[in-house]
């Protein structure tokens, strides 16, 4: 049977909240190491999964090392994020990851609150509450803020509005900043179906990933198994909110107000880069291009702080720091400079953490967290 005869399928659209305490992933098949908080809000309570570091740091007197805080993108969940946590935790860093509302192991919303009702400042709303909780158990140390997809662009939000101060920033696949409708457009081509199966399926959110196929179609790499990605689709939530990707779909944040809210520039010289761009090479909507011209973003903005000397002088060469240098790495496509680097995962998907090229991208995110 055809792909889009077999994609047109209500086996996976839900229009009812999950029951209570949902468990898509019971505490009892989290790896050894994670464990999950609940964290109260005014409308209900928020999965948090922590990954215990389990490598002793090497020097004892060494100052306690920056969590790396974890959010997902649209229809995911904090689960979506245990490949790189459990790998980073191994190397003594402590790991968080955050579910929203509607998402994971937290409260949901009806179908129709969330859908129509719940917009990006909520959710981001949510994101927040994760990194509080997470700065007061670890003593006010500010969080490495890692954003995926949607993720990525409420990452960038939260910043822009001068809501909280990071240690660091890694936008892996994310929506860029300058707005995602290039993106969509990606999508739509890349699926020739996605209008009738969204008027088959009465214009449900889910409906571009509500089977399994579309889902490795636009999120994976032809490696990843089957078994993986139908594992993966369950954890994925019943409905989603319109409003999310509709206030992304244009320029949102202001690149210079996100970079003053990131800490550090300066201490490690004028080589130290403090946001990553983490992409899939084989991401078929956050495409390279996208990803480069994101990191360009960023740079152009980091400039344009030094020559008015909005950052610490000590954050760059005397000259505004116009080179941008080529890294060796796997990949060949990877730089730095200008405060921020741009890093590839050879053959990975949209779901960079999560398709079988994972961990070129966990070790590369490591290796920006060590120069930080």
């Amino acid at each position: 049977m055809g792909l889009s005869n077999s994609t047109f399928t209500y086996k996976h659209i839900h229009f009812r909240a999950p029951p209570t305490n949902r468990a898509p992933l019971p505490t009892s098949g989290l790896p050894e190491g994670v464990s999950r908080f609940y964290i109260p809000t005014a409308q209900g309570d928020l999965e948090i999964l922590y990954a215990k570091p389990s490598a002793a740091p090497k020097d004892p007197n060494a100052s306690p090392k920056s969590p790396i805080f974890f959010a997902h993108g649209g229809m995911g969940c904090a689960a979506y994020w245990l490949e790189y946590m459990t790998y980073l935790s191994s190397r003594g860093i402590p790991c968080y990851a955050v579910s929203y509302r509607g998402h994971g192991n937290s409260w949901y919303p009806s179908f129709l609150r969330m859908v129509y009702g719940t917009t990006k400042r909520m959710l981001a709303d949510d994101l927040l509450s994760g990194i509080r909780f997470v700065q007061e158990r670890e003593d006010g140390r500010e969080v490495v803020l890692v954003g995926h997809s949607s993720g990525g662009g409420l990452s960038q939000f939260v910043l822009s509005e001068g809501n909280v101060k990071v240690n660091g920033l890694v936008l892996a696949g994310a929506v860029p900043g300058f707005g995602s409708l290039g993106v969509y457009i990606n999508w739509f081509k890349l699926d020739p179906w996605f209008t009738l199966r969204m008027v088959f399926h009465g214009w449900h959110p889910n409906s571009p990933l509500s089977h399994p196929k579309l889902v490795r179609r636009v999120f994976f790499s032809d490696e990843q198994t089957d078994e993986y990605i139908e594992n993966f689709h369950k954890l994925g939530s019943p409905y989603e909110s319109f409003l999310w990707p509709l206030g992304m779909g244009y320029k949102f944040v202001d690149p210079a107000r996100v970079l003053g809210q990131i800490s550090g520039w300066g201490t490690k010289g004028p080589d130290n880069d403090r946001v990553l761009v983490l992409a899939g090479d084989g991401d078929k909507i956050m495409t390279y291009p996208v990803m480069e011209k994101l990191a360009w973003f960023y740079r152009r903005a980091w400039a344009g702080l030094v020559r008015d000397k909005k950052l610490d002088a000590a954050a760059s060469s005397s000259d505004g720091g116009d080179d941008v240098r080529s890294l060796a790495a796997d990949g060949g496509l990877d730089s730095a400079g200008q405060g921020v680097r741009l890093a590839v995962v050879p053959g990975a998907g949209h779901h960079l953490q999560n398709d079988v090229q994972w961990e070129i991208g966990a070790k590369k995110l490591l290796e920006f967290y060590e120069q930080l």
